[in-house]
């Protein structure tokens, strides 16, 4: 009878290669054990993070919605002491006749009411400038050889801004050279 251990010169080998095909596997699959634990770290990290950004965007949103409520009230506080005024003036005024008097109330009024604006970030657009169309919007264009083109000659609505953002621009009258009529 054929013993194959016996009468097979490479059975040794054989063994040998079994043994290396199984430190191989056992090795591929502690490899694929060690991939799979860092992949699931990596996915855990990754919700972590895909869960705090979304924490943080809520957050930011909720601070944002704050801050333009309480914002907006700290700006109405600083205009009540005005409506104060209007009232007192109002109040001052119902029994007089006298135009000046009535006239230096509403200047009263209106110059407290301009400083409080102003104290929030409200600025009137200058218009003793060339005309700017970042600023001014022309509404009327008058042909002259009196002033430089694009001088402002006359200022139908005043405009304001805050910092660099206008609010309003300045409703304006601007020179034109006597040639440019159409």
């Amino acid at each position: 009878m054929f013993d194959k251990n016996k009468d097979n010169p490479f059975c040794e080998a054989d063994e040998c290669a079994e043994e290396t095909v199984d430190e191989t596997v056992e090795d591929t699959i502690d490899e694929a054990d060690n991939l799979q634990k860092e992949l699931d770290d990596l996915n855990n990290k990754h919700l972590r993070l895909m869960a705090d950004f979304d924490n943080y965007r809520k957050r930011q949103a909720q601070e944002r919605e704050s801050l333009l409520k309480y914002g907006a009230g700290e700006t109405l506080k600083k205009i009540i002491p005005v409506l104060d005024t209007f009232e007192r003036a109002k109040a001052s005024i119902e029994e007089l006749e006298d135009p000046k008097v009535i006239k230096e109330s509403y200047e009263i009024v209106f110059k407290q009411l301009l400083e409080t604006l102003e104290k929030c970030g409200l600025e009137k657009i200058d218009t003793e400038i060339t005309f700017d169309p970042n600023l001014h919007e022309a509404v009327l264009q008058t042909p002259t050889d009196e002033h430089p083109e694009y001088t402002i000659l006359d200022v139908a609505q005043t405009g304001y801004k805050m910092g660099d953002n206008v609010l309003r621009p300045a409703l304006v009258n601007v020179a034109t050279t006597k040639g440019d009529e159409t």
